[in-house]
């Protein structure tokens, strides 16, 4: 589910930004960016996001400055700048080009401009600072998505009902569509029926075999209870995504056999709205945890 905290703190001794950005995943897939000196707090760093976000494709940068210290965290290699530099300017005098972007490409060569980590002081006092920071730039990120949440439930919940609108209309088609098959079957055999010959027994058979396969009232009424599961589950608490998923894949299965057995263009018709409803349900159920 879509997210995005940050969080900062400065006094007279430190300054800490954290930013967490978060993407659809089905899986806790971590991304981290920090300073060197706390390039071993990774597992503390995935806990603690783990722990509040669960579960997506979770971005998190932690920036870390101190101003006691009089050295700037990154190291320049002088010599290889000044050999960039003239190696860059030569070409561009060899082609009549432009100098003005020299410097600046020089200086973003590789290997000319590195960070450092500076040790500063306590690191358990500033990796503690950092925790703080980033646990408020997580929560922020899971209040970012809790929101997102509300606005996708109501619209799931509008999905849902849409998909029980129309298969109140093929409910009401149902009846509609027996009768139009019964008016068929007699038209097209009471001449045949009336000129030949038949085993009655075989033929009632026949009739109860064909209107069996052509029946859709198991399937209307799975279809309504998958529709009403799907709705108490999504009322639920957290951890019901999953869970979600399967049920649509259920209330699919429905649709398409309904749309099958009757092959009738009138309920068709509501079996694509349908359709189209589910599918906008699966997409967005993907980002629900």
């Amino acid at each position: 589910m879509t997210g995005f905290g940050n969080a900062g703190w400065e006094d007279d001794h430190y300054v800490v930004h954290v930013e967490v950005k978060s993407l659809n995943s089905k899986f806790l897939d971590l991304s981290i960016r920090s300073p060197r000196q706390f390039s071993d707090k990774e597992l503390e760093i995935r806990t603690v996001v783990q722990r509040i976000l669960e579960r997506g494709k979770v971005s998190v940068t932690i920036e870390f400055l101190s101003k006691a210290s009089s050295d700037l965290p990154v190291v320049i290699n002088a010599d290889l700048f000044r050999s960039y530099y003239h190696k860059f300017k030569d070409l561009a005098d060899s082609v009549n080009a432009d100098q003005a972007e020299v410097f600046k490409l020089a200086l973003q060569a590789p290997s000319v401009m590195n960070t450092t980590a500076i040790e500063t002081g306590d690191v358990a006092e500033e990796w503690n600072l950092v925790k703080r920071v980033l646990e408020e730039a997580v929560l922020k990120c899971d209040g970012f998505r809790q929101d997102e949440g509300e606005v996708l439930f109501e619209k799931l919940n509008e999905n849902i009902e849409s998909i029980a609108q129309n298969l109140d209309s093929v409910k009401a088609e149902e009846g509609r569509r027996k009768t139009k098959i019964q008016d068929r079957i007699r038209n097209h055999f009471q001449e045949w029926l009336e000129e030949n010959s038949f085993d009655e027994n075989r033929f009632e058979q026949e009739l109860i075999y064909y209107f069996e396969k052509l029946d859709i009232t198991e399937e209307l009424v799975r279809l309504d209870t998958h529709l009403n599961y799907f709705t108490k589950t999504l009322s639920e608490e957290t951890g019901q995504g999953k869970k979600l998923g399967f049920i649509s894949q259920e209330i699919g299965r429905e649709i398409n056999t309904i749309g099958s057995k009757a092959n009738d263009a009138g309920i068709q018709r509501y079996v694509i709205r349908m359709k189209d409803e589910l599918e906008k349900i699966k997409e967005q159920a993907l980002n629900v945890l």
